[in-house]
């Protein structure tokens, strides 16, 4: 028995790398989860990993750019199991490697859409549960490109820098609701959105890693289960890097 057990969590991008991890490793700890991604197959096949390891869980296919979709996800967490306690926002997506000058308008906003706006939708809508409840934790999933600014990944940059100062106001907002709001900004993790990054520049992004290496989703899983508990009590509106060491603030 852990504090999950009992708990229903929303994990959205949970098909595939860290939410995948999050929802198996939450899952593991008794907690009932809904596993949300736009891919119904690697949605089914986390389902499959989940029930292997012995946890319990249901699939929803949503596009977290639509409002509508993101609802009926969180409605359906309510019907199956009562309640929301823990949202981790890991859906998103790398966009182009390209210039500012080339850089369409179309682009910018489906990048946007996915990664900042998705966010929005997602905390938005678990907020009346939560509050109900007076207590919930919200982990969004930022990146260290939202701090320092990828050259070629103008879009994907300033979107997660949004997801971290969206952290920071909501947390604040929420306090008192006994809401607790935090964000996670990795460098390179060994996912297969990493594997869409060019080769070249992917071992240069390997090379301003002090510890040498790309991380693992296992470990910011464990980084997003901390933030979720009760340990993490005290830690609201904030912005914690999973980086290697690369992060310089």
């Amino acid at each position: 028995m852990t504090e999950f057990s009992g708990k229903t969590i929303i994990v959205t991008g949970a098909g595939r790398g860290i939410g995948r991890a999050a929802a198996m490793r939450f899952a593991g700890d008794g907690a009932s989860i809904l596993a949300a991604d736009i891919d119904a197959g690697l949605l089914e096949e986390t389902l499959s990993l989940i029930r292997k390891q012995g946890g319990k869980g249901v699939t929803v296919q949503v596009d977290v750019t639509h409002w509508a979709e993101v609802q009926g996800m969180v409605d359906r967490a309510l019907g199956e199991f009562g309640r929301v306690d823990v949202l981790v926002t890991s859906a998103g997506i790398q966009g182009n490697h390209i210039t500012v000058r080339d850089l369409t308008a179309e682009e910018w906003d489906r990048v946007h859409a996915v990664n900042l706006t998705g966010v929005f939708f997602c905390c938005k809508a678990v907020i009346p549960p939560m509050a109900r409840q007076q207590a919930g934790a919200i982990v969004n999933m930022a990146s260290i490109a939202g701090k320092e600014g990828n050259p070629m990944q103008a879009a994907y940059s300033s979107s997660k820098a949004g997801v971290i100062a969206l952290t920071k106001a909501l947390g604040k907002e929420l306090a008192s609701l006994g809401i607790r709001v935090n964000c996670i900004a990795p460098s390179m993790i060994d996912t297969d959105l990493v594997k869409t990054v060019p080769e070249a520049y992917r071992e240069t992004l390997k090379a301003r890693v002090p510890l040498g290496r790309f991380g693992r989703v296992e470990e910011v899983a464990a980084l997003i289960r901390f933030l979720a508990s009760s340990e993490a009590s005290y830690l609201t509106a904030q912005c914690w890097d999973c980086s290697g060491g690369r992060a310089v603030y």
